[in-house]
């Protein structure tokens, strides 16, 4: 065990949560990398084979008890816990609200907003003790209605005023949303693929112009923002739903 911060990031297989989990990794700081692809966790894994810095976990965040054990196996392993990153996301379904599979629906928000329910709960007591920071991964979608993303649009929704009540409640913890922009992720794959039939033409053909214009984001742009504010973050931005070009915030891959 040592000082260097400890952090935990789920969907850390690919796209931001992969690429904040090696900004977090230049920093020196120990880093649990959860996803639930086995696959993907141990390809990273594999990346930086022989470091004792990095606990590669699989789990559903959907799941409580795998929630529950994702802290414990943390805080076993590392002896502490500084930060949490709510990374992990899905889109689906991509439907009208009135044709949408109920459980799919219901599947979005246990995977977009309970889980970082389930993490935070689970985190609270550690952070608390090292006044610890929890970084939640929203979206402008929780501030938009899109068509064909209506699970999505209420969950992150949700988990931005979630994070309004984690620094309401826990003071001793800095709690802040982030919206990451619109980023080069398998998500916008998705969205070009699937929003078509459910989006208007002017909605498809923006996703698709921003792809074919080169306009998407690199992941490792809002990772460092990711990385810099499970770090750095003050105290004075605890509660907020900040962009990620804002320039109150830092920048890992600067400081790196």
């Amino acid at each position: 065990m040592t000082d260097r911060p400890v952090v935990l990031v789920t969907g850390a297989s690919r796209g931001i949560g992969a690429a904040a989990a090696r900004r977090l990794l230049a920093r020196g700081c120990q880093v649990t990398i959860v996803a639930r692809s086995r696959k993907g966790i141990a390809s990273f894994a594999a990346e930086t084979a022989g470091t004792q810095r990095l606990l590669p976990l699989s789990g559903d965040v959907a799941r409580e008890p795998d929630c529950c054990q994702l802290v414990a196996d943390t805080v076993a392993r590392f002896g502490r816990l500084d930060a949490l990153i709510n990374n992990a996301g899905i889109l689906g379904p991509v439907a009208r609200l009135a044709d949408a599979d109920p459980g799919e629906w219901q599947y979005n928000l246990a995977v977009n907003l309970i889980g970082p329910f389930y993490l935070a709960r689970a985190a609270i007591p550690h952070l608390r003790s090292t006044h610890g920071r929890i970084v939640n991964v929203s979206s402008g979608a929780a501030v938009k209605a899109i068509e064909g993303w209506s699970a999505y649009c209420v969950a992150k929704a949700g988990v931005t005023h979630l994070t309004r009540l984690l620094a309401a409640e826990e003071p001793d913890i800095t709690t802040v949303a982030l919206r990451p922009g619109v980023v080069d992720t398998a998500m916008q794959t998705m969205i070009r693929a699937e929003g078509p039939d459910v989006m208007t033409p002017a909605k498809t053909a923006h996703f698709r112009q921003l792809k074919e214009e080169n306009k998407l984001l690199d992941p490792a742009i809002p990772a460092g923002k990711i990385a810099w504010l499970a770090l750095d973050a003050p105290p004075a931005l605890s509660g907020m739903f900040l962009d990620y070009d804002d320039p109150r915030i830092g920048d890992e891959i600067e400081a790196s």
